[in-house]
């Protein structure tokens, strides 16, 4: 959506009041949640919805589940 809207992580983060770095750590995956605060004013400056952004994928099984 950054690239399609041609707006910079740095504006993003700048205009919803976040971090760079938080950014960058949402954009690669690598934390657990997001707060529905944070995820409505990315949408909301995006102009886009949070399916349009998110991606649902499951855990790998347990190794006592295989």
């Amino acid at each position: 959506m950054l690239v399609r809207r041609k707006v910079t992580s740095r504006e993003l983060a700048a205009a919803i009041g976040l971090s760079e770095t938080n950014l960058s750590l949402l954009k690669s995956g690598k934390v657990k949640g997001v707060r529905f605060a944070s995820l409505n004013e990315i949408c909301k400056f995006l102009d886009c919805q949070p399916g349009d952004i998110l991606e649902y994928v499951p855990d790998p099984p347990a190794e006592d589940e295989t």
